[in-house]
């Protein structure tokens, strides 16, 4: 008699998200005891940003359901609307798939969308990455109150694990499993440079940096200012070439598309504007670059285990733990400039010290796998209440 299967359901939203839960998603797919239910929403979906749905397939994947949400706007309303338009998506989704639990990573509005439904719904969460810090960004706010809506808790680093408990999660509840993109440094293969020059087609003949930036939603941050001064400085270095990714759906982020596109425009041959990598070539990318720049949280999560120096633009990711090769800079192109001179010149360690990465080995999806069947997944929970000082 065959044992009946847990259903797994897992939610992306975005390409980045999508990267880092690559490796587990292999894992529940090829797991005999498990059934992989996947949900794909957002700007996976969206043209303008790349339908990277389409790599999710060709990487093996079925995507049980998509979920419409995205509206084509660019401001605080479309982006509250379109958390209703999820809302209304996922609960059609999740009443046919019924999963007997849901994996939710991150803090992103589509997470938000997708975790409120579950919770009404009664199907446990596993919220990934909770208890971290992004004060530049209303992401921080969105990724406490998943942790408010969630059953069950994997966090990235000890710090964070403590975090989550002070939100009053019972400790049982709250495992650290370390950064769930880093398994990607012992289980996936790179390209080389010369394959990733013919993958991009666009020759890689020069030392190179590789950029992202966000629009940052809860600072007086502009996002073409901002951005404007980042390409400020990078003309600052024109021996080094510039591989630009769009970037994400948040409010204010289409409106620095234009200046980047316009940007490699003028610097063709030097400068290559992509909508998306996808993870194996950004991943080979970092491997090859220079330096990382820019906003994402990648650039302090996992960019550091390459050892590969960061510069961390402005204050969207401002809280999180960071490596010794995370250069901060302010969002002015002075500030940028300084900060990429420390990151190429690597004045920022000794010679021969191998840079500590606080986010782990690489070894989460295992972990999450064996929480996944051993769990009680009792959806009713009590708050937890820290001990009061004396």
């Amino acid at each position: 008699m065959n044992k009946i299967q847990k259903k797994v359901a897992v939610f992306t939203g975005t390409r980045a998200e999508y990267g880092l839960l690559f490796w587990l998603l292999k894992d529940i797919q090829n797991d005999s005891e498990l059934q992989l239910q996947l949900l794909v929403s957002g700007s996976h979906l969206s043209p303008e940003f790349g339908e990277t749905y389409k790599q999710i397939e060709k990487d093996g994947f079925h995507i049980d359901e998509k979920i419409e949400m995205l509206l084509s706007s660019d401001s605080a309303v479309g982006t509250a609307k379109s958390i209703g338009l999820g809302v209304i998506g996922f609960a059609d989704a999740l009443a046919r798939l019924q999963p007997d639990v849901i994996i939710i990573l991150g803090d992103r509005f589509e997470a938000l969308a997708a975790a409120q439904t579950s919770m009404i719904l009664r199907i446990p969460i596993i919220h990934l990455h909770g208890g971290e810090l992004t004060e530049g960004a209303y992401d921080d706010a969105i990724r406490h109150a998943i942790t408010k809506l969630s059953f069950l808790h994997c966090t990235s680093t000890d710090e964070y694990r403590q975090r989550v408990i002070q939100l009053g999660e019972h400790p049982s509840r709250v495992k650290n499993i370390g950064a769930i993109g880093l398994d990607h440094l012992v289980r996936s293969k790179f390209m080389s440079l010369k394959e990733l020059s013919e993958s991009l087609n666009f020759e890689l003949s020069s030392p190179f940096v590789v950029v992202t930036y966000h629009p940052v939603t809860l600072a007086d941050e502009s996002p073409e200012e901002s951005f404007q001064a980042l390409t400020d400085a990078l003309d600052n270095y024109p021996d080094y070439q510039v591989i630009l990714t769009y970037p994400n759906a948040d409010d204010g982020g289409r409106r620095i598309i234009p200046i980047l596109e316009q940007y490699a425009q003028s610097n063709k041959g030097r400068v290559l504007a992509i909508p998306s990598l996808g993870q194996a070539r950004y991943l080979s990318a970092v491997k090859h670059a220079s330096a990382v720049i820019g906003n994402s949280s990648s650039g302090i999560i996992e960019v550091p285990s390459f050892d590969v120096p960061t510069v961390n633009i402005g204050c969207r990711q401002k809280g999180r733990l960071a490596a010794k090769s995370v250069i901060h800079a302010e969002a002015n192109a002075e500030s940028i400039s300084k900060a990429i001179q420390v990151a190429l010149s690597r004045s920022y360690k000794l010679p021969t010290e191998v840079v500590f990465n606080p986010y782990g080995q690489g070894n989460s999806s295992a972990l999450v796998i064996d929480i996944i069947k051993t769990a009680d997944f009792d959806s009713h929970k009590t708050f937890y209440d820290l001990a009061k000082e004396d």
